[in-house]
């Protein structure tokens, strides 16, 4: 399906702080275009060579780090892998913290949070048994590292996929970065947006209802999910309920939390949330800072849920 190959540009933006801002002549400008996370990837930072090429090359070192590890569209990484022979004995500090996060998200969403989802994604997307990948979802059944047991080993028939929480996670690192690397002013779009500096303001878009909102970002970052921007085939959207058939109950939610990875993860499970579940949700995770929905049904108007 053409559809489950489409590509996107997605962007990194710094700027250094630079004293004596105000001459009229731009800071010199380095542009880096490649492939990551399946899609097309530009990193552009304004500022003196001696600080945006060794942050440059930090930033390329730790986006190929993620992918080396997490990615679903490489044939060498970690994740492709573990899902093939069902345990992977040497996990870094990468690993723990996608481990540590995905438990966290998976228990504060109870359940809908579920990186066990991937063989009922690809029953879909290929014509498979669904039902038989359904039985094999579950994150509870994932062995996961131990103070006695090192690595990681998946039950029965499941594989893991991290595309609702990998990106952000990334993002995260990457930002901390350019932080480190003194950029003052940065956006970041590498599935999720983060931000240093403001306010900046970025707009959220739905599939179906076009731009429905605008957000300020201040040292934060924006998720949006929205189920029907991809079709795993003619019924089903590429956001899956872990437990059975369940539709969203919203067309989109955006997260705007602290932490990409934490905004990443609750607007993908908060598809499936109730108003009330959601609100609770949000504020169990303390990075969280706004939640907008937009219904499936009824009114188009954005809801702003208070955390």
């Amino acid at each position: 399906m053409t559809t489950l190959t489409r590509r996107r540009l997605l962007t990194i933006t710094a700027c250094a702080g630079l004293a004596g801002s105000g001459r009229i002549a731009p800071p010199p400008r380095l542009t880096w275009r490649g492939v990551a996370f399946g899609a097309d990837v530009s990193i552009t930072l304004d500022g003196p060579g001696h600080i945006t090429r060794p942050a440059l090359a930090r930033a390329r070192l730790e986006i190929e780090a993620y992918e080396t590890r997490f990615s679903l569209f490489r044939a060498d990484s970690d994740l492709i892998r573990l899902n093939a022979q069902g345990y992977l004995p040497d996990l870094d500090a990468r690993w723990h913290d996608m481990l540590q996060l995905s438990d966290q998200l998976h228990r504060a969403t109870h359940g809908l949070f579920d990186p066990t989802i991937q063989p009922l994604w690809l029953a879909h997307a290929t014509g498979g048994d669904t039902d038989a990948a359904r039985a094999a979802v579950g994150w509870g059944r994932v062995a996961l590292p131990t103070q006695t047991q090192r690595g990681l080993r998946l039950g029965t028939g499941q594989a893991l996929s991290f595309n609702g929480i990998a990106q952000g996670a990334a993002t995260d690192a990457v930002r901390e970065i350019l932080r480190s690397a003194g950029m003052t002013r940065v956006i970041i779009d590498v599935g999720e947006t983060a931000t240093i500096g403001g306010r900046w303001r970025v707009g959220v878009s739905d599939p179906k209802a076009g731009h429905v909102a605008t957000v300020r970002l201040d040292d934060t970052a924006l998720a949006v999910s929205s189920p029907a921007a991809l079709m795993l085939d003619t019924e089903t959207h590429h956001i899956l309920h872990p437990h059975g058939n369940m539709q969203a109950n919203w067309s989109s939610v955006a997260v705007v939390a602290r932490r990409a990875a934490i905004a990443d993860g609750l607007s993908t499970a908060g598809c499936f949330m109730q108003h009330a579940e959601l609100t609770c949700c949000a504020r169990k995770l303390d990075s969280v800072q706004q939640v907008l929905v937009l219904p499936t049904h009824g009114a188009d108007d954005v809801i702003s849920i208070q955390v």
